[in-house]
């Protein structure tokens, strides 16, 4: 019981202000787990649509050294997806920490379509 609290999180999450900031420098490729509906009503300028239900890590873009985080509404369909690209790609390890609703409670811009 005691070993679990020093066990090291399984992936990595980022605050939403620090994605912005890499996103801004072009720095980080954004990948929105969430469903076509849900990404079409809101989502993160730069993000690219890849529905967890089709999700496939092998199939998801690589960019130089650029991490590749992962993102959904809340953080548990993007933590899912980070368990699904473990095996095929397992420099994806980051997800943005609590998902949109974080970001947009950070004042962070949203856009629909």
């Amino acid at each position: 019981m005691m070993l679990s609290l020093f066990r090291r999180p399984r992936y990595k999450e980022i605050p939403p202000q620090r994605l912005a900031a890499l996103l801004d420098q072009k720095r980080a490729i954004l990948v929105d787990v969430r469903e076509a509906d849900e990404f079409a009503a809101g989502h993160v300028a730069s993000a690219l649509s890849v529905p967890l239900s089709r999700f496939r890590a092998s199939a998801l873009p690589v960019d130089g050294d650029k991490p590749v985080i992962l993102m959904c509404a809340a953080g548990r369909r993007s933590a899912m997806a980070l368990e699904k690209a473990a095996a095929a790609r397992p420099d994806i390890d980051t997800h943005l920490a609590g998902g949109l609703t974080a970001w947009r409670a950070a004042g962070l811009p949203v856009v629909a379509g």
